[in-house]
Formats: C-alpha cells, structure tokens, sequence
C-alpha cells in the first residue's frame, strides 16, 4: 500500500507528471511496486515517457520517505482505493485519464445503484434551490445516490435534499479529501462521512485551487450514469461537467429557467444543443426508467391551517422573489392587513423575506 500511495501521489508531486502520464506508467509497470523498483533504464523503454519525465520521476522517488508519507496518510483518517483494488469505482475505468487512485473518507460509491450528479450555480436562486433538493429527494427515495461537489448553492442543496431522504451521497472535492470547503459546508461534510463519501484524486492537505475543479468535474460525470444541470452561467463549471457528460456517454438533463435570467443561460442552451428538459420531477424518473409506485411526494402544507385572506396571498407568491407591491396589487388587500399576513405567514415558516420587501413561497 506504500507504493499505491507514492504513485497515486505523483501527479502533484512529480514535476511535469500528470494524470496522463501516471497511466501510462502504471499499465507499462502493471502494480505500483514493479514501478517503484523499475531501474532508470527500463523506465526509458516506456512508450510516451520522456527523458526528462524519467528524471522527474528518479527525483521524486529519492525525495519520497515512504515510510513518513505512510504515517502522514494514517494520522488523516483518509482511506485509499487504486486501480490494483477490486473496489475501485468501476465506472471510472471508462473515463478519460482515470486516476490511479482516489482518497475517501466514509464509504465509496456503490456499484449496483443508478448514479445521478445534480450540479448547479453557487449563488443560486431559491428556485434552483428548491428543484436540486427536491430533485435528490425523490431520487434517493428512487433507490438512486446523488454525486455532486459539495460547493455552496445548487451542490449543498442537492446532498442535502439526499439526506432529508435519508439516502446516500457523495462529493467529488476540487482539494483534499480531509479538506472541507467551502466551510460552510462543514455540517454537510461530517454527515456526509456517515451516510455516503467524500471523495478527491488530490492528496491529502491538498488547498482547494481553481485550477483543481475542472478536472475534478470530470469524476463527478465519470460517477454518474446521469448529468442534471440546475441553474448555470454560459460560461461555467456546470457547463465543463456536462461537456465531460457528454464525452463519456452520460444522459444529461437540464431545468429550464426564464430567458434572460443570467443562471438560465447554461441551462437554456444545453437545452437547445439537445440535452433532456425537466418539465416536471414525475417526467423526468419516468425518463430515467424509474418506479414511481413507492415514491411519496409530499405536500409544502396543509391548505386547512391557513384562513382565506392568508390562502389568497400564499397562492400568488412561487419561488421567485415578488415585491410587496406586486403582492399588494395582486391580492388587492389592504396594506395593513397584507402585511399583518406576510408577517404571520414568515413566522410560521411558509414564506421567507430573501430581501427587504421581497419574499418567495418555501418548499419544504
């Protein structure tokens, strides 16, 4: 296992040796420890390795201590699966440029479930929101798991909406395994321990960099048999994850958002460049083959709590923000008993003010 660990670590840390060129060592060498005791000679008969890849590879193998890098992994609490491993993800052996291993803690991904990544824009609306989450719901109550990235918006809404289910989930981290970010996430990465994984191809202490989360996407897609994109700017993250999708084979979904919305772009165009479009959750598991016989959907509420004048306004608000005054105009109450309403109705958690003077209906 120390030899798996120096090469699921060479990547980083071997100058000018990336993915692609650890697998080209590891299928000439066929197991981590034949590649570590390979001689300066034979690793020139490889094909595709240079003479200065050769060199960077001797040096990181003499500044290696396998025995501190061993204890370093232990005292992580990080586990490590490699391509020698009978467990190791299985769908990932079909992807471009596999990594030889993957650090997780918690569980990895099981292989005999549907897949389905559910990724989407950071600052999202509260419509994006509640369509990740609701989404993951259903699904996992499908018998399907959720792969996403753990990001703030659309990502942490769709592990959450996984667990509220409680069904399985995973993240795919642009940095460390035993680094949580964004920390915000922090509740969401414990619990994630207990009921799914976190996974990263990075070494352990490894920074979250920018550079890091677009090759990371390509294992959110590589994970999944389905890709959803919720809520996208034209030029995105979300959008790379679907272009890895879209190589590897995936089916890809998108929500349709209104023209003009800036998160609606990406969405909107995957749309018209043919990607599937979720018209309604119950359309959309009848797309991906799924039972809907044992799947209870629930009710936001029971109408019968709320009185008549408090139905009238709930009923004009949705999930995009709508101003007192349209809210006003709309319902054609007064302005005293309006506000009297909205208050009793935040209070008791129907509706939330996302900014001054501006609510949305909630979905719980």
């Amino acid at each position: 296992m120390k030899y798996k660990y120096w090469l699921a670590c060479m990547a980083q840390m071997a100058e000018n040796i990336g993915t692609g060129k650890v697998e080209k060592l590891f299928r000439f060498a066929g197991s981590a420890g034949v590649l570590y005791d390979m001689s300066e000679k034979e690793f020139m008969q490889i094909p595709g390795i240079t003479e200065a890849d050769v060199k960077s590879v001797l040096t990181y193998k003499k500044a290696w201590n396998l025995e501190e890098a061993w204890e370093n992994l232990k005292r992580s609490g990080l586990y490590l699966v490699t391509r020698e491993d009978e467990n190791y993800p299985k769908r990932l052996l079909y992807i471009n440029k596999p990594p030889y291993g993957i650090f997780y803690r918690g569980s990895l991904p099981p292989e005999d479930k549907k897949s389905i990544a559910i990724v989407g824009a950071r600052r999202c609306s509260e419509y994006g929101r509640y369509y990740a989450k609701h989404l993951a719901e259903l699904a996992v109550k499908a018998g399907c798991i959720i792969i996403s990235g753990l990001a703030a918006g659309i990502d942490g809404a769709a592990h959450s909406g996984a667990m509220a289910a409680e069904g399985e989930t995973y993240a795919v981290m642009g940095c460390g395994a035993d680094y949580c970010y964004p920390r915000q996430n922090q509740s969401l990465y414990q619990t994630m321990t207990q009921k799914g994984g976190i996974l990263s191809e990075y070494m352990p202490q490894t920074k979250p960099l920018g550079k890091l989360f677009p090759q990371r996407n390509r294992l959110i897609s590589g994970l999944s048999d389905v890709v959803v994109v919720i809520e996208a700017k034209e030029r995105s993250g979300s959008l790379i994850t679907a272009d890895f999708a879209l190589e590897q084979g995936k089916d890809i979904y998108a929500l349709p958002g209104r023209v003009g919305d800036v998160l609606s772009g990406g969405c909107n165009r995957l749309i018209r460049q043919g990607a599937g479009i979720i018209v309604s959750p119950e359309e959309w598991l009848k797309d991906l083959e799924i039972d809907l016989a044992n799947i209870v959907v629930p009710n936001a509420f029971s109408k019968k709590v709320l009185e008549k004048d408090e139905g009238v306004v709930y009923s004009v608000l949705d999930l995009q923000p709508k101003s007192a005054q349209q809210i006003l105009e709309e319902t054609k109450l007064p302005v005293d008993r309006m506000c009297e309403i909205l208050l009793i109705l935040e209070n008791a958690g129907f509706i939330r003010e996302v900014y001054k003077n501006y609510y949305i209906k909630i979905y719980e």
